[in-house]
């Protein structure tokens, strides 16, 4: 399928709802491959946006759909030789990045095979052009035996240079294509009519072996680049592995397995022992627990009954039940957190825009610098000039390599990524992960950041004996168990947690600002505040006294619970601080990192939270807007700001901070604002995910540093620098193997990164 090549530029009116899709992008070979694509991608009519990434060969688009569709997206790309993957017609894939894997292990396995015949041709050709170029008729030999290797086992490298080409454009298979061609041409030439040679005075060179080697070196870099690529991207590979294939639903009360990809919505799901649950939905009859470690970080199962809710990808335990699903395909909880990995792994740090024109004019450039090598060797060669001047242009097509370049970014930040994952830091984009680094200042929300963000029952004095403890906790239990007051869930959730149970009032009230009465057995009980006490001439003795004020300096509410003569028990509710949030806070703090807490709560309870945590600077009864404005002004101090925080007020300050980290167990309008989000809500994790940025951009920069300095030593060479210093010239078939080299390096150093200690 072809069509002609896109020259106008037709963008989308801003008011248009633009859709938003990463696709996987197959037959991409190098760098420059991805800016090709995305240069005809950015400039296809109803298309706004498009990247390309070639570390993990995927193209994230930003579409008017009633303008342009996946379908012709494809058609634009199958034109210059790649494709584009948009549609699943397999219901036994879940996906379209099945079909591209199973596409790339083709496409792995094919490029073995032709690695390993070139290799096994290429070694008599090199045995024969080294040691026995005087036996009869061996230039023929030669010839026979390297024509396969380049024009069968290399035709890829053709190929794709002639659809290049025919739009413009050029890309590494153009350099392979040009340098091998050249030689075997040139070879070919003076094996057919030596004659043109001699009758010249000069000797009929042959380079097949360099031609040959080349494509073997070649193939064999790229083998060993796809099998690193492979690795870089395991985090991916394992969330992908957490989806089960197949499942089992009920219809008509008869039970039949189907692939996952045709499960729909309001279908009975069968769970049994030791399985992973294959779609979010609620539980419908039995009961179990389940691991969902793969989403909250917590390793303690979670029990789940009738009515509970539970989630692609975790693992139910030993027992049995049906649920009914309520998200399927791209909807689950676990595609959210595949789907925002994989645009993270995609997506370009802005360091990679840079490398992105580089790598753009990088082709064009090195022909040019080929072609000025052949003019001066000509000009200055003397009696051998066209043989040296054909030799050292082709070795410098060889050993140029855009993809050292093209892969110094993209790796790191997808292995970046990766690693985050596996440590509970879902990162959105590469962006955040290359400023993470810089950030010296953080702003810290109260409730549900550093606190657990849950009202719970602190503290639970009885004034009475046990006996009278046992009668009383069911009363207490069922007094709160009706009252509608916030406060009262945090009490019934610590009775519960003692196993005790609720009993039958035979009256209930609920006393507005001051709290509940109910009579059990002739006795009326209240539960409530000091202003109840005093209405009913109720006086808290010494002890209950201390307790409450003690309580209160801590920013606790307290709670009375009483009969109509005596006080029976005193309680303090608060929003207790989790138990990491000190040690956090003290690390970014040894790092150098300010930190502030933010918070809409009162100056009291503001300041014993940050007394508990250690912070001196806080600010308390901020509006959202306020919370903004403070980040605002350290950015004008010149801080690098992040802003951690959980809740929908939080929202505008993570937008207006540099770096923007949300809560997992927060509100989604923070996850979707903030670019990265920790699963756990562990503030230890704020450091790991900064010494992870910290560790990636050390990466990033070992990487470009290696792949300029391969590119700037490599081509002088090449193109004869060093001839007229000590005579030497670099052979096409060292080019090759260098050039396999600097990006097989180049990745290997970015997967050094899955090792690193947060």
């Amino acid at each position: 399928m072809t069509t002609e090549p896109i020259t106008s530029l037709t963008k989308p009116p801003t008011s248009v709802r633009l859709t938003r899709q990463t696709f996987p992008v197959l037959e991409m070979t190098c760098a420059a491959c991805a800016v090709s694509i995305e240069s005809m991608l950015t400039n296809t009519p109803g298309v706004a946006k498009a990247a390309v990434n070639y570390a993990n060969q995927s193209a994230t688009v930003e579409y008017d759909s009633k303008e342009i569709t996946p379908a012709g997206m494809q058609q634009v790309l199958q034109s210059i030789g790649y494709d584009l993957v948009v549609d699943v017609e397999d219901p036994h894939r879940a996906n379209v990045w099945d079909v591209q894997q199973e596409a790339q292990e083709r496409q792995y396995e094919s490029l073995k095979k032709r690695t390993i015949w070139a290799g096994i041709l290429s070694v008599p050709v090199v045995v024969l052009g080294m040691l026995f170029m005087t036996l009869p008729y061996v230039n023929y030999i030669m010839m026979v035996l390297s024509a396969p290797v380049v024009f069968w086992l290399g035709r890829s490298y053709f190929i794709n240079a002639w659809k290049q080409a025919r739009y413009g454009k050029a890309n590494m298979d153009t350099l392979v294509a040009l340098s091998t061609g050249i030689a075997f041409l040139f070879s070919a030439f003076n094996t057919l009519n030596p004659a043109f040679w001699i009758s010249r005075g000069q000797h009929p060179h042959v380079y097949f072996e360099a031609a040959a080697v080349v494509i073997a070196f070649i193939s064999l870099g790229k083998l060993l680049e796809e099998r690193a690529k492979s690795n870089t991207s395991l985090a991916i590979k394992k969330l992908m592995g957490l989806q089960p294939k197949t499942i089992r639903i009920i219809e008509g009360g008869i039970e039949r397995e189907l692939p996952v990809a045709q499960v729909r919505v309001g279908q009975v799901i069968v769970v049994r022992p030791g399985e992973k649950i294959p779609v979010d939905g609620v539980v419908e009859s039995g009961e179990s627990f389940v691991d969902e470690s793969m989403i909250s970080g917590e390793a303690i199962p979670v029990a789940k009954q009738t009515g509970e809710v539970v989630f692609a990808g975790t693992i139910n335990q030993k027992g049995a039940f049906r649920f009914t699903a309520q998200k399927v395909g791209g909807e689950t909880v676990l595609a959210q957190i595949i789907r925002m990995v994989q645009e993270a792994q995609g997506s370009k740090a802005p360091v990679q825009k840079l490398v992105d024109k580089i790598a753009g004019i990088f082709v064009p450039v090195v022909i040019g610098i080929a072609v000025l090598t052949f003019g001066v060797w000509m000009f200055l060669g003397g009696e051998n000039a066209f043989t040296q001047a054909l030799m050292t242009s082709v070795t410098v097509l060889v050993i140029a390599c855009p993809c050292a370049l093209g892969l110094a970014t993209p790796t790191a930040i997808m292995v970046g990524v990766g690693k985050g994952a596996d440590n509970n830091i879902l990162i959105k984009d590469a962006e955040s992960l290359e400023l993470g680094y810089k950030v010296n200042a953080v702003v810290l929300d109260k409730t549900g950041t550093i606190t657990e963000g849950k009202p719970t029952v602190t503290d639970l004095v009885w004034q009475v004996s046990e006996t009278e403890i046992a009668r009383l906790s069911p009363v207490l239990y069922a007094l709160e168990a009706q009252s509608e007051h916030p406060l009262a869930d945090a009490v019934v959730e610590r009775l519960r947690a003692n196993r005790v149970v609720g009993t039958a009032l035979d009256g209930f009230e609920s006393l507005t600002g001051r709290g509940v009465s109910g009579r059990f057995q002739h006795t009326t009980y209240f539960v409530g505040n000091a202003r109840l006490l005093t209405e009913q001439g109720l006086a808290a003795n010494l002890a209950s006294q201390t307790l409450a004020t003690n309580w209160q300096q801590e920013a606790k509410t307290v709670v009375y619970f009483a009969d109509q003569t005596r006080i029976l028990a005193v309680l303090a509710i608060a929003d207790p601080v989790k138990e990491t949030s000190r040690e956090a806070i003290h690390t970014l703090r040894k790092r150098g990192i300010s930190v502030y807490m933010m918070t809409g709560d009162n100056a009291q309870t503001a300041g014993a939270v940050a007394k508990a945590v250690g912070l001196s600077d806080f600010r308390a009864e901020a509006l959202p807007v306020d919370k903004a404005a403070f980040v605002k002004e350290l950015q004008a101090q010149g801080k690098v700001v992040a802003m951690i925080g959980d809740g929908i007020n939080d929202s505008q300050a993570l937008a207006q901070a540099d770096v923007s980290i949300a809560m997992g167990r927060g509100s989604d309008i923070a996850m979707d604002v903030a670019k990265m989000t920790l699963i756990t809500s562990d503030l230890n994790s704020v450091a790991k995910a900064l010494q992870l940025s910290k560790k990636t951009v050390q990466t990033i920069r070992q990487n470009l540093f290696w792949a300029f300095i391969y590119n700037l030593i490599g081509i002088p060479v090449a193109a004869g620098l060093l001839y007229p210093i000590n005579g030497f010239l670099l052979n096409p078939m060292l080019a090759g193997a260098a050039m396999a080299l600097s990006s097989v390096s180049v990745v290997s150093n970015s997967l050094r990164l899955r090792r690193a200690k947060l």
